[in-house]
């Protein structure tokens, strides 16, 4: 059967998932046991799954799945594995980009009828990276009950994994295949105090990691993560450049979730934020001028807005 066969059947049978009667038993399997589960309370329920290792499934995973009157996933091929393992008898259908706007209305007229409804990706947690934000700002919308069930993500686990710091830190999705563009995203970023995270497939990693150390510089610290959880999970620190040099030659494979480290950019001198501050106290009250001052400046805002009244009556004395 085709692929887009196989689309069409899910989209009628989601439609169809309201009958009580063609729902399967409720119940998943751990090793030998096998476990009920209740039937849950109707919304929308985001279902983190494992990013390699079933293993790291959770129970409170497990109970969600096998009580929902309707799985969404991305893939049902990929999806099926996971319920098989568990023993997970509800049949699982298709949404994705691809189909959202023909699958979610049916999806939304389930849970508008009183169904629960849990939507998983691929990998990892829902709406990260994918369209199931669309179908999430759509039960929002309507008042229907939106539930995380936390657990696996590829970029905290390669946050965890980099060693880099975690105070802060920004998640970007993937960067754009086009060296040019490429490079001018990462411009954005060059000065951001965070630790940056990225997907990216294995066969623009070096041309990735060439253009970080070209824009953000061959000294800054990075990680590349690839295959987390999985048989061959790797965990390769260094700086960009190094790294860079590193990938130039090498036939890469897997997943792979690129951590870089926050710059050290220097501080604003006292010049260039009385500039910032007469700038921003142009177009913002005082106390807001302050605000995004120590914002863009990292300064403390109890100091920037002192300094502003101190600019404000120097100027006043200074007319009179």
């Amino acid at each position: 059967m085709t692929r887009k066969h196989t689309q069409s059947r899910a989209e009628t049978d989601a439609g169809k998932a309201s009958d009580p009667a063609a729902q399967p038993e409720r119940q998943f399997r751990i090793g030998a046991h096998e476990v009920d589960a209740r039937p849950l309370s109707p919304g929308l329920y985001l279902v983190a799954t494992p990013i390699g290792n079933l293993g790291d499934i959770s129970i409170r995973a497990l109970e969600t799945l096998a009580g929902a009157d309707i799985i969404a996933c991305e893939d049902t091929r990929v999806s099926r594995v996971l319920l098989d393992r568990f023993g997970i008898t509800t049949r699982p259908y298709a949404y994705h980009e691809h189909n959202a706007e023909r699958v979610g209305p049916k999806l939304m007229a389930a849970l508008d009828a009183g169904k629960s409804v849990a939507l998983i990706s691929d990998a990892g947690t829902p709406l990260i990276s994918d369209p199931g934000y669309r179908l999430s700002q759509t039960a929002i919308e309507a008042g229907v009950p939106v539930i995380p069930i936390p657990g696996a993500s590829a970029p905290m686990a390669a946050l965890v994994a980099s060693g880099l710091p975690s105070d802060a830190f920004l998640f970007a999705g993937f960067l754009p295949s086009k060296d040019k563009a490429r490079r001018d995203r990462l411009g954005e970023f060059k000065t951001v105090a965070a630790t940056l995270m990225f997907f990216e497939s294995p066969n623009r990693l070096a041309a990735c990691l060439k253009s970080a150390a070209d824009v953000l510089g061959t000294d800054r610290p990075a990680a590349v993560c690839r295959e987390l959880t999985k048989a061959f999970e790797e965990v390769r620190r260094g700086p960009l450049g190094e790294l860079a040099a590193q990938y130039e030659d090498e036939n890469v494979r897997g997943e792979i979730v690129l951590v870089i480290g926050p710059g050290s950019t220097p501080l604003p001198s006292e010049t260039d934020v009385d500039a910032l501050l007469a700038k921003l106290a142009a177009e913002l009250p005082a106390g807001k001028a302050a605000t995004e001052a120590a914002r863009l400046t990292g300064f403390p805002r109890k100091d920037l807005y002192q300094r502003l009244l101190d600019m404000k009556d120097l100027a006043a004395k200074g007319e009179a």
